[in-house]
């Protein structure tokens, strides 16, 4: 565990917090809280023991972020209040996040038999971006961050002045927005949004924290990774390509996960999201789904 500020712990995931895992926040005020339950099954059943958690606060729906959770199955559980009822069903929220009853089953089954991960139960209580959750010494402001994923929050902590900026997470990688739901320009507002506030450190699902002095930058550089996608797919528009042969070259994953459901439907998606903003702004002309740069003279 690592301090972040009176009773506010970072709780590193296995593996570094690399996907399937995720970081989770451990609270210990008034109640002992845990944000997301990605780190590891073997590592919360410790932390439970140690600690006792009364109340699991889930920041968005993603597999990372959800796994573990029917281990705590008994406690309060708090739900974003754009979370629908398909996290109650694997095949459900398979179909939401791949578009297709087809992807969706393939979806269930990878995240039951390999990641181990069950669907969520009712919560007993929901949370909405502004509301503040008071537990004593930690005061967390619930920030709506859609565009990720629609039910994606971050978090302020108005005591310490701590962001926990989730899946701003300043990953190599860059933003990820590969589900049917994601957005870029909401996305990017919502960056800019958790930007304005007073934080003193960041701290989010896949990194370590980092200081104030540090963020602005990191803030910046994984804004501009929005770009840097827009004209990696932008150059592969040089001569007409259809959207199969772009998810074919793999100008995201770089084929490293071929033949899987994430780079099959989630980098597809990642290319379309970019076309259709340069379609939009007169960059690119879909003729007959092949795309191509509008050449100026």
């Amino acid at each position: 565990m690592i301090k972040l500020a009176k009773d506010l712990y970072l709780i590193e995931g296995d593996n570094n917090a690399r996907f399937p895992f995720c970081n989770a926040f451990l609270i210990t005020g008034s109640q002992t809280v845990l944000i997301d339950t990605g780190i590891g099954v073997e590592k919360l059943k410790a932390i439970d023991r140690k600690k006792r958690i009364d109340r699991v606060i889930i920041s968005h729906s993603h597999p990372d972020h959800i796994a573990g959770c029917d281990v705590l199955w008994d406690r309060h559980l708090m739900l974003p209040e754009e979370t629908g009822e398909e996290v109650h069903d694997l095949l459900m929220l398979g179909m939401r996040f791949t578009g297709s009853l087809e992807d969706g089953k393939k979806w269930a089954a990878f995240v039951r038999s390999v990641l181990n991960i069950e669907p969520l139960g009712a919560p007993d209580a929901r949370y909405g971006n502004g509301d503040i959750l008071d537990f004593g010494t930690v005061r967390l402001e619930a920030i709506h961050v859609p565009g990720h994923l629609n039910d994606h929050y971050c978090f302020f902590d108005q005591e310490s002045k701590t962001m926990l900026s989730t899946d701003i997470d300043f990953s190599s990688f860059g933003p990820w927005y590969g589900n049917p739901e994601c957005a870029i320009k909401p996305f990017i507002k919502g960056i800019r949004k958790v930007m304005t506030f007073p934080y003193d450190q960041v701290c989010s699902s896949h990194k370590l924290p980092i200081a104030s002095a540090a963020a602005k930058g990191c803030f910046e550089q994984f804004l501009g990774m929005f770009d840097r996608h827009r004209q990696q797919i932008l150059g592969l528009c040089d001569s007409p390509t259809t959207l199969d042969q772009m998810a074919a070259i793999s100008p995201f994953y770089s084929n490293k996960l071929k033949g899987t459901i994430v780079q099959d439907v989630f980098e597809k998606n990642m290319i379309l999201k970019n076309l259709e903003l340069l379609v939009r702004d007169g960059l690119v002309v879909n003729e007959n789904g092949y795309f191509k740069q509008v050449k100026t003279i």
